[in-house]
Order: structure tokens, then C-alpha cells, then sequence
């Protein structure tokens, strides 16, 4: 035995001393901001800083919810400030640049209008990374841009042009008075070209919400002097130096904006500096004055500080590849990278109350961010998940709800729960600190107990009726308050989760109504009927029977057909064909009992009927990748005793459906929700939000290592047996710090005692993992997570 524990310690020093050695490597050279780019992606390519405001990139006519696509589309702008990964509305890209050369240098020969001037990039000029991006123009025009916190700076670089006399052409760079979507409302611009700088604002509308808002910004042209100012609205221009403009009449709306015209320096280069801010057009350029004092000389300088800023966001988790691709390298790498686009901190920029909180915005959405994104933020930056814990509950405390979905300082769509209440309990169960759980607590109990008038955008809908049936009826008369009515299904398993996450913090809190939300966590049961059969669309029945299904007031059944809503079929959300449940067909549903798995399981017949309802689902096209609710259900396998089996899933998507390409993502990233499902597979874990749980799986490479922020604790997972060809993906064995380890799952005491997990691999299924007493914890089990654990 002491020979054995000598020979652990040893190859535990060796792999200290490697990963010491990989840290001295750049893994900021693995990143690659254009996965996502296109095929829905979504992503944004652009340069950021780590929950950076600004966030400038060519905008495209295209693929532009993210603003750029490698769609081989148009550029109509350059613009500083965007989302990441979403769907709905293109989000933002307000105020887009626009660099030109004018025919003879006669203004009125410019392309102001955004479909007239769009023009088409080099595709093999774009550049992204980390804090920077660049293209080239067809017309020879370099674009070149980074980001400090709430500025964009812009290096454009104009190649020689001549007019018909022989003189030389002048670059003009337009400013638009719009967004991504056209959704202006009235904005106004002023223009001072002694100092080479304009100034302006907007109204305009959330890209997935309810509302308005103002936008600002402030734009320094430096290195080139001004030879002409003034206005454009539609096809013409003049040298008025101030504009209001409305959004015009119906379907005609007006284009209008500012343009700046400039001898043109010796290199060719102008610089542009534009400030962006919610307050107002004076703390716009306040912002850039701060953060970017001298924008002619800062372009390289700003860009070594954005990429410094990333390196040392990434530098906790370390990585022994083992012969893995670079490819799956640069899919771990880009997926962590994303997770830390948005939320944006927007702490300052907050105009709608004063408070000495943080504020962050892009929420876009928790139903999709609260399965994998925060708790990845939880584990790699605990400090900045912290602030947006309170970040929410200063929502709360100032608007009365915490929120579902946020951006734009505007309150979004709610999709099914209130799922604030998961990050808040993860948070909980984690030990994240600085956060008061005292009003974490009564946000949540205002999120169980009270209906708001306005439920689609926060809160719960259908309270009255769910309190007295214990479920959301289909077609319930609700005169409390109004939004969707629909996804009765959902609701009532999302609800029951968020209750679940309530009594959690109830608990520990040492609250006696902790029972009665414990209580309401099983509501799902009551939407389970036993005898619903599922029948493919030619009328094949799957074989399996047992599904949830809605349930009237009167508690009579209602139907929806269990593959509606799937890959297989059409397409479900609030706008689009809305069902009884949200952007996800029941069979997918009947899935989400993430804290009563055992239950569940039991309900369908044992681990061996669950196993198959689990492979039927996977294999036969009802599994929709490239949605959120999918994620969990790839490490279900777990609750039935048979982890191998999440592993091997895992290997199925992964690189087919996630890879390091410009269509490698299977739907939107949702703000990094895809990115950090990906991050968590590769690195062999898996949670279950809300709990003190994560799912273990063979990492994708020979070893990582994961350094907590707080404890400096280095957590190591290390494949034994590693093959890069995959096919050893199956744990045969485990020791946690050099002692033999039987469970499936570890609790978040891995990270913050920086514990060794070591797996044996091998080529087929063993029995690791199997027994009741190695499962994850269900709540029937009277095993549930509740607060600290050793997880050993």
C-alpha cells in the first residue's frame, strides 16, 4: 500500500510540473472569435473586453444579430456596441461608422443609405482574436478595431485615390443614426469640426423586450484634418452641423446621420475614437477621454491591454492536451472565451437608479445561461458571478423582480421560469460571497408567491391557479396578470424547479416555509400521464408510453402531440406557433426533473426503460442540440446508473454538432450558454444548476487543471490510459487525492480544496459509478444537496 500511495504522490508531481509547464504557454493564441460566425451561431467576432460595453465589429446585412457573419454578406457599418449569441432581434449596433471615398470628392456623390453604400469585405482579410478585429474592404479600405470598457477604437486605413483631375480623393466617414434592426425611434446629432468630434443620441427599441431605450455616443476623429462637416438624411448632404430626425411615416423610414471629411493623411490612416454610454452624450465622451486619452498613438497599446485582460481571465484553467486536435483545443479555448462576452458590466452606466451595486446588462436569457454559462463563471471567475448575483437582486430591490431576461437596460421576454431563482440558489449552495441571502431569499419568495401584472417580461404567471390545482392549467383563466398563455407544460416543470432552488436557500437560511416549497417542487407529477402514447408524424408508434401532457382547470386532459415542438417538426416559441411548451417538445421535457431524477426514472418504468426512452430521444432526430434544455439530458445517464453512457453521448456531439469551425455551433450561443456546454464537456464535468453536483465523464484531453481565483487551490482531472483517438472513454476506475473514489459526481469542494481526480480508462462500459450509493443525489432519495457535502 505505501508503495502504491508513493507511486500516486509521484505521478501527481509529474503532472504538477506539467501543467506548470503548459501555463508558461499562451492559450490565447487557441481562441478563435469566428466559431459561431455563421449557420445561426450568432456569435459576436468583434473585439471586447471581458464583459466589456463596447464591443465594436463590421456589421453585415446578413447573418447580423451578432453584428459580423462569415456569410459572405455586405458590410453596411462598423458600430461599438452589440450582443453575443442571441436570437430574436439583431441587438444593438447603434451609431455604425462608415468610412467612403466621394466621386470627385463631391459629397453629394457619397452612398449614404445603408443598403446603397453596403459593400462586400475580402473574405481572407478578416482577422478576429481576443481585443481585436480587422477586414479589408473591396474598395481597398482597412478596418481596423479594439476596445477599452465603453470605448471603440477604430484605425482606418484608406489606400491612394485619385479624382478625375489627378487630385487626391479625401476619406469621409459617415455616422448613422440607427441600429442593426432599423428600430430608431428619433435620435439627434451635433457636430464640432474645430475639435473633430460629434456627438449624439437615440431612442430605440430592445432586440428581445418590452420598452425603449437611449442610447449615446461621442466620436473623436484624430490624425487627419477636417476638410468638411455636416448632415445627410436619405441620398443628400449639406453642412448643417446639427439634426433631430424622427423615425418618419409607416414603412418609410428616414436614414439620416453626420459625416466628417478629411485631407488625407500621408499613410492613409484616420483614427476614430467614439465613447458609448445609457447617460448621456457628455459621459460618452467623458468615458473615451478616461479610458483612451490619446486615441492617435493608443491603437497597438490598447490592444496588448485587451489581450492581456483575457489572458489573465483564462489563466486558471490549464490544459495537457495528450494529443488532442487543435481543433478541440480551440473549441475549449473560443467556448470559454465566449462565456465571458456577456453579461456586460455596465456598473456607472445605469441610468434608471442610483446605487452603489454593480449593475450588469445582457442577461440574454437565463433560461438558456443558468444551465451551464454561471455556474462556469462560478468556478473560473467567482468574484465577477458574485456581482452579478447582486447585480440581480439590486433589480429586484429597485424594479420589484428579479429578472429572466435583460438588455439594453430594458426587461425581457421571460421564456418559462423564473430561473434567476437557479443562479441565485447555485450561488447559494457554492458559497459565493459578498451576496445578501436575506434578500436573495425574499426575491425569490416574491418570485413564488406574487403574480405581477405584466408576466411576460418577470415573475410567474398563473399563480392563483397553480397554488390551488399544483400545476399551470392549459387555458387558464388568469385575471391577476397577463403575458403568453401558454407553455402550461413548462411552466409547471420550470416552476417546480425554481421552487426547489427556493427551499434550498430556505433551508439553510434556517426558514420553516422551506417544507412548503419543498412541497410544491414535485407540481411536475401532476402533469404525468401515465398512458399518453407518442406517435412519429407517419404515424409509427415509439414504443413508449408515459408522458407529461397539459391538464385543464377542471383537471380534465388536454393534448399536444409529445414530438410537437421538436427537431422533427415545426419549430416553437412565444411569437412563433406557441404550444404548451417553450422552444422544446414534451419528450424533451420529460427530461427536466433536475432534482428528482430517481423519481422520474422510477415514474417510466426503471433505469433500463429510462435508458431507452434517454437513446430513443438521442438517436432518433427528437434531440434538438442546438437549444439549451438539451444539455442536461446528455448526462441523465447518470441517474440511471450507467455514466459510460453520458460519456459515449458526449462524443456523439462532440466535434460533430460543436467544432472549431465558422458553422460550429448547432443553434444560437446564447450569450455563451453553447460555449460553456462545450467547456464543461472537455473538461470531464457536468452540473446540475442549483445543486452541489457535478456529472463526471472522461475529460477530452490527457489532463486539466482548474486554479479557484479566491483559494488558489489547483483542481487537477487526469485521464489515465488517455487515447486522443477516443476510443478508451469509459471510466474503469477513480481515485480522488490517491483513494479510491465509487461516485459518478463531486461537489464544488473539487474546485475550492483543489482536489486530484484521476481516472482509469478503458475501452468498454465497467461497473464505476453503478450503485444506488454512487448516484447523483435525487430528492426522493432524501439525499438532495442542501448545503455542504465532502463529496468523497
Amino acid at each position: 500500500m505505501a508503495i502504491i500511495q508513493k507511486n500516486t504522490l509521484y505521478s501527481l508531481l509529474l503532472l504538477q510540473c506539467a501543467l506548470s509547464a503548459v501555463a508558461t504557454q499562451n492559450d490565447l493564441r487557441y481562441v478563435n472569435p469566428l466559431i459561431g460566425s455563421t449557420n445561426g451561431g450568432n456569435v459576436f467576432a468583434g473585439a471586447s473586453l471581458p464583459y466589456g460595453m463596447a464591443k465594436p465589429v463590421a456589421d453585415v446585412d446578413g447573418q447580423n444579430t451578432g453584428g459580423f457573419s462569415t456569410d459572405g454578406s455586405n458590410v453596411t457599418g462598423f458600430s461599438h456596441m452589440h450582443d453575443s449569441g442571441t436570437g430574436g432581434n439583431p441587438s444593438m449596433g447603434n451609431f455604425p461608422l462608415f468610412p467612403h471615398y466621394c466621386k470627385d470628392n463631391i459629397v453629394d456623390n457619397c452612398k449614404f443609405p445603408k443598403a446603397a453604400r453596403a459593400v462586400h469585405y475580402n473574405n481572407d482579410s478578416v482577422v478576429a482574436r481576443p481585443g481585436y478585429f480587422a477586414l479589408t474592404l473591396e474598395n481597398g479600405i482597412k478596418a481596423e478595431m479594439t476596445a477599452a470598457r465603453r470605448t471603440a477604437l477604430y484605425r482606418f486605413t484608406f489606400p491612394k485615390g485619385y479624382t478625375a483631375e489627378g487630385y487626391d480623393l479625401n476619406p469621409l466617414i459617415s455616422v448613422d443614426l440607427t441600429d442593426l434592426w432599423d428600430s430608431r425611434q428619433n435620435a439627434s446629432i451635433s457636430l464640432d469640426a474645430d475639435r473633430g468630434r460629434i456627438k449624439g443620441n437615440g431612442t430605440f427599441l430592445p432586440s428581445f423586450g418590452a420598452g425603449s431605450y437611449k442610447s449615446y455616443f461621442c466620436a473623436d476623429f484624430g490624425d487627419a484634418d477636417v476638410d468638411d462637416s455636416g448632415i445627410w438624411v436619405n441620398d443628400r448632404a449639406g453642412s448643417v452641423q446639427e439634426l433631430f430626425v424622427t423615425r418618419g411615416f409607416n414603412n418609410f423610414y428616414l436614414q439620416a446621420g453626420g459625416y466628417m471629411a478629411f485631407d488625407r493623411p500621408d499613410n492613409g490612416i484616420v483614427t476614430v475614437r467614439v465613447g458609448v454610454s445609457f447617460v448621456s452624450s457628455d459621459q460618452a465622451c467623458k468615458n473615451a477621454e478616461a479610458e483612451v486619452p490619446e486615441p492617435e498613438d493608443a491603437f497597438d497599446g490598447l490592444r496588448k491591454s485587451a489581450e492581456a485582460a483575457w489572458k489573465e481571465k483564462l489563466s486558471p484553467i490549464k490544459v495537457i492536451p495528450g494529443g488532442a486536435s487543435k481543433d478541440m483545443i480551440s473549441g475549449f479555448w473560443s467556448g470559454i472565451y465566449r462565456t465571458m462576452l456577456s453579461p456586460q458590466d455596465l456598473t456607472g452606466e445605469n441610468p434608471l437608479w442610483k446605487s452603489d451595486e454593480p449593475y450588469f446588462d445582457s442577461f440574454y436569457c437565463l433560461w438558456d445561461a443558468f444551465r451551464a454559462q454561471h455556474p462556469f463563471l462560478t468556478i473560473i471567475d467567482p468574484k465577477a458571478q458574485s456581482k452579478m448575483v447582486r447585480s440581480l437582486l439590486d433589480t429586484f430591490k429597485h424594479e420589484g423582480w428579479l429578472p429572466d431576461c435583460r438588455m439594453s437596460l430594458c426587461k425581457g421576454w421571460t421564456q418559462g421560469g423564473s430561473n434567476a431563482d437557479i443562479v441565485l440558489a447555485d450561488a447559494y449552495v457554492k458559497n459565493l460571497t459578498g451576496i445578501d441571502w436575506e434578500l436573495s431569499y425574499k426575491a425569490m419568495v416574491n418570485d413564488a408567491e406574487n403574480e405581477p401584472l405584466e408576466w411576460s417580461y418577470e415573475g410567474r404567471g398563473g399563480l392563483q391557479s397553480g397554488k390551488h390545482l399544483n400545476y399551470i392549467p392549459y387555458l387558464d383563466f388568469d385575471y391577476i396578470g397577463f403575458g403568453t398563455n401558454s407553455r402550461s407544460i413548462s411552466r409547471t416543470l420550470e416552476y417546480a424547479y425554481n421552487d426547489y432552488a427556493l427551499s434550498v436557500v430556505a433551508k439553510g437560511l434556517g426558514k420553516k416555509d422551506y417544507a412548503t416549497y419543498l412541497s410544491r417542487s414535485g407540481n411536475w407529477q401532476n402533469l404525468y400521464k401515465e398512458d399518453q402514447k407518442s406517435l412519429l408524424g407517419n404515424g409509427t408508434d415509439t414504443g413508449f408510453t408515459g408522458f407529461f401532457q397539459p391538464k385543464y382547470i377542471n383537471g380534465t386532459w388536454g393534448y399536444q402531440d409529445p414530438i410537437a415542438c421538436s427537431a422533427l417538426t415545426s419549430w416553437c416559441s412565444l411569437t412563433s406557433n406557441p404550444s404548451e411548451t417553450f422552444e422544446s417538445s414534451i419528450w424533451e421535457y420529460l427530461f427536466f426533473v433536475p432534482h428528482d431524477m430517481a423519481k422520474l426514472i422510477k415514474m417510466v418504468g426503471g433505469p433500463d426503460s429510462f435508458v431507452s426512452r434517454l437513446d430513443y430521444f438521442h438517436t432518433s432526430g427528437l434531440a434538438d442540440m442546438g437549444n439549451e434544455p438539451v444539455f442536461l439530458t446528455v448526462y441523465d445517464y447518470h441517474y440511471a446508473g450507467r455514466p459510460g453512457l453520458s460519456a459515449s453521448r458526449a462524443h456523439v456531439y462532440i466535434p460533430s454538432s460543436f467544432n472549431a469551425t465558422h458553422s460550429g455551433l448547432p443553434g444560437n450561443d446564447d450569450s455563451g450558454a453553447m460555449g460553456s456546454f462545450l467547456a464543461w464537456s472537455l473538461m470531464g464535468l457536468f452540473p446540475n444548476p442549483g445543486q452541489n453536483v457535478y456529472l463526471i465523464i472522461p475529460p477530452f484531453f490527457k489532463a486539466v487543471a482548474i486554479t479557484h481565483p479566491e483559494t488558489k487551490k489547483t483542481a487537477t482531472i487526469r485521464n489515465v490510459n488517455f487515447d486522443k483517438t477516443y476510443k478508451k472513454i469509459y471510466i474503469q476506475s477513480a481515485r480522488l487525492n490517491g483513494k479510491p473514489y465509487t461516485k459518478s459526481w463531486i461537489g464544488h469542494e473539487f474546485f475550492t480544496r483543489g482536489m486530484t481526480l484521476e481516472l482509469t480508462l478503458g475501452d468498454k462500459e465497467s461497473d464505476w459509478g453503478t450503485r444506488k450509493e454512487d448516484l447523483p443525489p435525487s430528492l426522493s432519495d432524501s439525499v438532495a444537496a442542501f448545503g455542504h457535502h465532502d463529496g468523497m
